[in-house]
């Protein structure tokens, strides 16, 4: 099979890896890619937010399958324009991608499915948490404990332009759940977790994903199925009764409480950092998997997941996620890879033929293990090998 990665991250990077095992595999190509995936696959220069330079890409080099990898151009309707010119897509259309670029819809869709999810409030008190509406790259969400707090939330959702809402705080440990989609059936894939602030014990800004770990201690395999079948099939369902078929990952952030899971979100495509955690647990062939899925019938499909743990950890920019940094050395990354990690790259090009930061998360180190903490030391042990000026990370991702 030929195969079109649309994207240029960590994320895309961990795709081309996992797609590059898979002995289904012809071609691999990326839009626009970047260094690490230019080992794997060929890249060309079409942005991942430009559908007049990708449909026609798909179309001359003849591609098989095209997955979309960020929730931007899946949200503009770029899988709607590939299939209407007949080629094959893991990735939602833009009415079903809503259920990540619109909060207000997708809460409708929980209430309709009955799935449990945080109470929205008609007045803003804290403890409350802010969302706006639509897409934020990750950052749209304030949780405000005090008064302070929530002006400065209001302030930050006022400013993105956007319609946003308030919601009740929810308390305990966030997982993130993923399922592959045919548009009926869920596939579960293995749970994640997800580091979404700056600093070490979550203090700090709220970013893109400072790492991840796989599998998540307290849920055992069919806790996982569980919540798959509570927060994913219903979506399914409702958005097939729609006649807005759901195709691609369907990802629900999920607050395990102690009155019971509830939905704090969902995402129409793979997570970042969540996938450079995930994927090295699969021992399936992921292309079969996905493009199952495209052709709407992911029944009988299995992917089986080692029994090994996943850390993942983020090499940010000085001053990330105010903003990145660019052109910047970037020395270590053969070392790292010797020592027996994965390194996904995330914020990179080439410069002089060497590789510089081009971003705010630059890299992702993965390691595996026979349990979180040996693949913790492992991932820590590789990140210590890598070094660029400016170059910080969170020292307690999967810390016990």
């Amino acid at each position: 099979m030929k195969v079109l990665i649309v994207g240029s991250g960590g994320r895309e990077h961990a795709l081309a890896w996992a797609l590059a095992r898979s002995g289904r595999l012809s071609e691999l190509h990326a839009a626009p890619g970047n260094p690490g995936i230019a080992a794997l696959a060929t890249c060309h220069p079409a942005r991942a937010d430009d559908p007049a330079s990708l449909v026609p890409l798909a179309h001359e080099l003849r591609v098989d399958l095209v997955v979309v990898g960020p929730e931007a151009p899946l949200v503009a309707g770029l899988a709607d324009e590939l299939r209407h010119r007949g080629i094959s897509v893991f990735g939602p259309g833009a009415q079903a991608a809503q259920i990540e670029g619109s909060k207000a819809f997708a809460k409708d869709v929980m209430e309709v499915a009955g799935v449990p999810t945080a109470r929205t409030l008609a007045i803003a008190r804290p403890p409350c948490v802010v969302k706006a509406d639509g897409l934020a790259a990750g950052k749209g969400v304030w949780v405000c404990r005090t008064q302070e707090e929530l002006d400065a939330g209001l302030l930050a959702a006022e400013a993105l332009g956007q319609p946003f809402h308030v919601e009740e705080l929810l308390e305990g440990e966030e997982v993130s759940i993923f399922a592959l989609c045919d548009g009926v059936t869920a596939l579960p894939l293995p749970v994640a977790q997800d580091y979404k602030r700056i600093e070490d014990n979550d203090e700090g800004a709220n970013t893109g994903g400072m790492g991840s770990c796989s599998p998540v201690p307290r849920l055992s395999d069919s806790d996982v199925s569980e919540l798959v079948e509570l927060a994913c099939t219903p979506v399914l369902r409702e958005l097939e009764q729609r006649r807005i078929p759901f195709v691609g990952v369907l990802f629900a952030g999920l607050m395990l409480t102690a009155d019971g899971p509830r939905v704090l979100e969902y995402n129409c495509r793979f997570g970042d950092p969540e996938t450079q955690s995930l994927l090295p647990r699969l021992e399936g062939d992921l292309l079969e998997a996905l493009a199952s899925c495209a052709a709407g019938s992911v029944a009988g499909v299995s992917l089986p997941v080692s029994a090994q743990a996943a850390v993942s950890v983020v090499l940010a920019a000085r001053d990330y996620p105010e903003r990145g940094d660019v052109g910047t050395p970037i020395e270590g990354i053969t070392d790292a890879e010797a020592a027996g990690a994965l390194v996904f790259h995330a914020g990179t090009a080439v410069r002089d033929g060497r590789i510089v930061t081009n971003g705010g998360r630059i890299l992702n180190v993965t390691a595996l293990g026979d349990s979180l903490a040996t693949a913790r030391a492992a991932a820590y042990d590789a990140a210590s090998r890598i070094d660029f000026a400016g170059m910080k990370f969170r020292r307690d991702i999967a810390h016990a």
